[in-house]
Parts: C-alpha cells; sequence; structure tokens
C-alpha cells in the first residue's frame, strides 16, 4: 500500500509539472533556462485576424529563449493588445491570467547586442531598466530606428505576414488601457488581468492563441 500510494504521489506530482499553468507559476524552473531552436515561427491568431512572426537566436538569444518558452505553455493566449501608439507600436504581453502575469513580472532578461534595425514588423521587448526585459514586447508598426536604435531596443522576432493585421488592432485608448513599463501605470493590469481591461476597455483586440508552427533544430 505504501508503494502504491508513493507511486500515486509521484505521478499527480509529474502531472502537475508539465501542466503548463503550474509551469507559468514557477518562473524558475529549470526548464525555463533551456535554448531555443536557432530558428522557429510563431503564429499569433488574434481577434482581428492571424500574424506570422519568424524568431532566430542569432538576433537576440536571451530574447529568443523567453518567448519560446512563453508561447509554448500559452503565456499568450487570451493576452490583450493592450496599448498601441497608432501608427508607431503596438504593444502586448500581460498575461490574461493575473496569477501568471504577476509571476513573470520581474523575471528580468539579460539584455542583448543589437543585430536587427527597427524597421517595420520587427519585434522588440519593452524595458524601463538595463537588463529589465520580462515578457512585455512590441511590433514596430513604422521605421523606428531613429529613436529605438539609440536605446537597446533589440528586435528578437520580425513579423513576416499580416501586418495588415498588426495596423488594424484597436488603438483608440493610447496610454490609458495599461500604459507603458516606465509610465508606472501598470499596477491594475497586474492585479485583475483581463477582468479590468475587459470592464473599462472593452474594444481592445486580443491574441486568441500563440502557438509555435515551425522551428528548425
Amino acid at each position: 500500500m505504501k508503494i502504491f500510494s508513493a507511486l500515486c504521489l509521484s505521478a499527480l506530482l509529474l502531472a502537475s509539472c508539465e501542466n503548463p499553468r503550474y509551469m507559468l507559476l514557477h518562473p524558475d524552473n529549470i526548464a525555463f533556462k533551456k535554448q531555443a531552436p536557432p530558428e522557429y515561427q510563431v503564429l499569433l491568431t488574434t481577434t482581428k485576424g492571424d500574424i506570422l512572426m519568424e524568431v532566430r537566436r542569432e538576433w537576440s538569444p536571451n530574447g529568443a529563449d523567453r518567448f519560446y518558452h512563453l508561447v509554448r505553455l500559452g503565456y499568450f493566449n487570451n493576452a490583450a493588445v493592450f496599448r498601441i501608439s497608432k501608427g508607431t507600436w503596438a504593444q502586448f504581453g500581460v498575461a490574461s491570467d493575473p496569477k501568471v502575469a504577476q509571476a513573470w513580472r520581474h523575471q528580468n532578461i539579460p539584455d542583448d547586442p543589437r543585430v536587427l534595425p527597427n524597421l517595420r514588423g520587427t519585434v522588440d521587448y519593452a524595458f524601463k531598466d538595463p537588463n529589465g526585459r520580462t515578457t512585455q514586447m512590441f511590433i514596430n508598426l513604422k521605421d523606428n530606428r531613429s529613436t529605438h536604435d539609440a536605446e537597446p531596443f533589440v528586435p528578437f522576432a520580425k513579423v513576416i505576414s499580416g501586418m495588415e493585421v498588426a495596423d488594424s488592432l484597436y488603438n483608440g485608448y493610447g496610454e490609458k488601457s495599461g500604459g507603458g513599463i516606465r509610465g508606472g501605470k501598470q499596477d491594475s493590469l497586474f492585479a485583475e488581468g483581463n477582468a479590468w481591461l475587459t470592464r473599462n476597455f472593452p474594444k481592445l483586440d486580443y491574441i486568441k492563441k500563440a502557438r509555435i508552427i515551425k522551428k528548425h533544430t
């Protein structure tokens, strides 16, 4: 009986550890330290259509690794594109589940040296301080080299199809629906997640699902 109970407990623990939400609630898990494939593609299925991204580790190793694991475990599913500067950038990356979002809020990754310029369609992490990238990121909706290349905004991906979808995402709320990391006005978003957004900003668009569709090992 003791052996049977021990086996059952081990099976339950294993099942818990393999559960995506359990994993996302434990960002210190060693699984998140593994390298992503050298190249992979991610499909964002949004409320306005599909956006396909190409990611390469050579562009930003730390950024590519973080994105790979978050996508793989469903971090971006049902997450809002909550901050858009019309024709400039579209920001997302705060999980719909506030407990998951809070678990990752201060899980910083080191900066990477720039390889790609901030052209239209490239994707960067948002940050406040050096070595302060976490989970929030944005799509450049225009050529932002003149402003973004002067700071360590380092593209880790680029949109290879669906920029017309990115352009069409609802942008009417500007800084009101969560603002940016540097604005210091995201506490309500992290505390309540989608509940706060849907109550106060009902027109926002969402990433219904993010998934890895192609990878080269």
